[in-house]
């Protein structure tokens, strides 16, 4: 039997769990958590990097949640970032929620609002 997060739809999340490292890009029009390590870019309609996630290379998504770190850039519409969140890179951004003392080290880019209505690649 399988089990999906939206039955209507059928679409489950893509999980990259603690102790898996995967090397290689992920794309997908679904969610993506990633407690693991992902070597490659992402691109997701929601990315999720938890505590002890860690990506080194570029994302993007309409929507990210930052608790763990992110070795790249990001190009995103909403960034949710986190305590524990650590970043290099650039982030581009439209709306940026920031909570908690963070190890951002990276330069901020706030986006058009012009580009707001367009789907992001």
């Amino acid at each position: 039997m399988l089990a999906f997060t939206n039955a209507s739809e059928k679409q489950s999340p893509t999980v990259i769990g603690a102790g898996c490292k995967v090397t290689g890009d992920i794309k997908t029009d679904h969610n993506v958590q990633i407690h693991g390590e992902v070597i490659g870019n992402i691109t997701a309609e929601t990315i999720v990097i938890g505590r002890g996630g860690i990506v080194v290379g570029d994302i993007n998504t309409p929507v990210l949640f930052l608790h763990g770190t992110l070795d790249g850039s990001a190009t995103v519409n909403t960034a949710n970032i986190f305590n524990a969140a650590k970043m290099t890179g650039t982030l581009a951004y439209k709306t940026l929620n920031i909570t908690g003392n963070t190890g951002l080290d990276c330069k901020l880019s706030k986006r058009n609002e012009e580009d707001k209505g367009k789907k992001d690649e």
